[in-house]
């Protein structure tokens, strides 16, 4: 298969071409369709699988296709740490720029409050460390009540981690009516757990790395 084949405006096929990408990866093979088909995913996958693109090229495609309030995230992406936070976080904001649409990152360890002034000036896209982020809605700068998509980001690690009352957290202030995509590296029985309590009738999807 090749990147044309995946419904992908071509803004986003310029800005995949030129990272030098030539053909998706199993995971993009497999992912990009099903999100741009409305389904949640629960979708095992390693670091290093292309994963980060199989969930960042179909929203920005999707959320390109109908303009936001501009004030509010529409699109909230978890991570476990904040070296993954600004890794997915650098990688949407290069397509998200190609369609007019605003991505910032939020994580610990930094002064929060650069953090609040660029919520101020409106997203669409945010990535965030469980942490930061209900520390920001705590202090009512951050409203997640638009969000349309949750995305998490190596869930196995945030619960490893011991996030999963940042979790039940987070999941109490986004709609009940979104879209929910899980990508974790393996299936324990608390991902299996998680991914009952969020996901609506997900599709399934494995890839293994080749070694």
């Amino acid at each position: 298969m090749i990147f044309d084949q995946l419904r992908l405006r071509t803004e986003l096929l310029k800005a995949v071409q030129n990272r030098g990408y030539t053909a998706p990866t199993l995971i993009q093979t497999q992912a990009i369709p099903v999100i741009l088909d409305g389904r949640d995913i629960l979708a095992r996958a390693q670091t290093g699988t292309g994963k980060t693109d199989a969930f960042a090229l179909p929203l920005v495609e999707i959320m390109s296709r109908k303009a936001g309030n501009g004030r509010h995230p529409r699109a909230l992406v978890l991570t476990p740490t904040r070296e993954l936070a600004l890794q997915v976080g650098e990688r949407i904001k290069t397509y998200a720029r190609r369609v007019s649409l605003r991505c910032t990152v939020v994580h610990g360890g930094v002064r929060i409050n650069p953090q609040i002034d660029r919520l101020r000036r409106g997203i669409d896209i945010l990535v965030a460390t469980p942490g930061r982020l209900l520390d920001l809605a705590g202090q009512r700068h951050l409203n997640l009540f638009r969000i349309e998509f949750l995305v998490f980001d190596e869930a196995d690690r945030m619960l490893d981690l011991g996030f999963s009352q940042e979790i039940s957290a987070i999941l109490d202030l986004v709609p009940t009516n979104r879209r929910t995509m899980l990508f974790s590296a393996t299936y324990t029985p608390q991902i299996r757990d998680l991914a009952r309590r969020m996901l609506q009738d997900p599709e399934f999807i494995e890839v293994t790395p080749h070694h």
